[in-house]
């Protein structure tokens, strides 16, 4: 059986597979290229794994990181976790395992916190952010943690609109393509792409949309809430540039905080980044802690790697 059958199953009963590692998550992105995983097998069970996704550029393969796949990295399973010469062995049998590709990048989920065996074997990292509410099940806390710039804005926004979920995918899609014409940069995934990604999510239970619209049905903001068993993850939004004095973004984002701890009963929010410094302030404001992640990443062909400063 090859190694993706056996991580299908593996994802089946292993306790805290993050979303973006899930098997059908990764089937559902891995468009333009493809993903493959290596494991570490201890007494006929499965108990460390790396999904990885690959792309060709020319004649060379290289591991990157597929669309509305935030984080990946190694998966331990959690009693091997904790104990250094166990996190070791089982992460160097990780590395061996992966083929030479020409380059291998990857932001590691922010739980995995050592990365010490890549850098024996001459990767790199950087140290990226995201930013996270704990105790959603004392929502009450939460709350009292907003910053008065946040509650302004929810207030405002409440006179102004209302919340639903029963729009369409394809009304999500424009309102997220409004806010990157908005600011100049290509659309990062067409719409068959993210039309297959909301599908496998849907299918699965695992993401809500919503949606701010006012008395005369105009759509100011929408967000796209996806979850695991650990954490929700404020993962897509958008907004229209003619309504955005409105606060509409600011009230979505305490809908989806206040949908993951009251529907879900999770408790973690992740707002999935951002190292931008506007972004990064609403994030703070909204009382999130900032929370390292790891991009690692390593060059093993020297002409790949003069390529992508060519041709990025």
């Amino acid at each position: 059986m090859p190694a993706k059958a056996h991580y299908r199953d593996f994802c089946r009963t292993a306790p805290d597979v993050p979303v973006f590692a899930q098997a059908w998550y990764l089937d559902a992105c891995a468009t333009g290229g493809d993903w493959d995983v290596v494991l570490v097998w201890q007494q006929d069970r499965v108990v460390a794994a790396l999904p990885y996704f690959y792309k060709r550029k020319g004649p060379f393969r290289y591991v990157t990181m597929p669309p509305f796949v935030k984080m990946l990295g190694p998966y331990l399973l959690p009693e091997f976790r904790g104990v250094l010469k166990q996190e070791h062995a089982l992460l160097e049998e990780l590395i061996k395992q992966l083929s030479p590709f020409a380059a291998f990048k990857q932001n590691f989920y922010p739980t995995a916190t050592n990365w010490l065996p890549f850098y024996w074997r001459k990767y790199q990292q950087t140290t990226y952010y995201t930013y996270r509410l704990h105790g959603l099940h004392h929502l009450a806390q939460v709350e009292a943690g907003l910053n008065r710039n946040i509650r302004r804005n929810i207030q405002k926004a409440q006179q102004l609109v209302r919340v639903v979920h029963d729009l369409s995918p394809e009304q999500f899609y424009q309102l997220n393509k409004m806010s990157f014409d908005r600011q100049g940069l290509p659309m990062p995934y067409s719409w068959a792409q993210f039309a297959r990604h909301d599908a496998a999510l849907a299918a699965h239970g695992a993401r809500q949309l919503f949606f701010a619209v006012d008395a005369q049905d105009r759509i100011h903001s929408a967000a796209y809430l996806i979850w695991d068993q650990q954490a929700a993850y404020y993962h897509l939004s958008g907004d229209d540039p003619a309504l955005r004095e409105s606060g509409a973004g600011i009230l979505l984002i305490w809908e989806a905080i206040r949908y993951a701890s009251e529907v879900l009963g999770l408790p973690c929010f992740d707002f999935e980044g951002s190292m931008l410094p506007a972004v990064e302030r609403i994030r703070v404001q909204f009382g999130a802690v900032q929370t390292p992640y790891f991009f690692v990443w390593k060059y093993n062909s020297r002409a790949f790697e003069l390529l992508e400063k060519l041709k990025p």
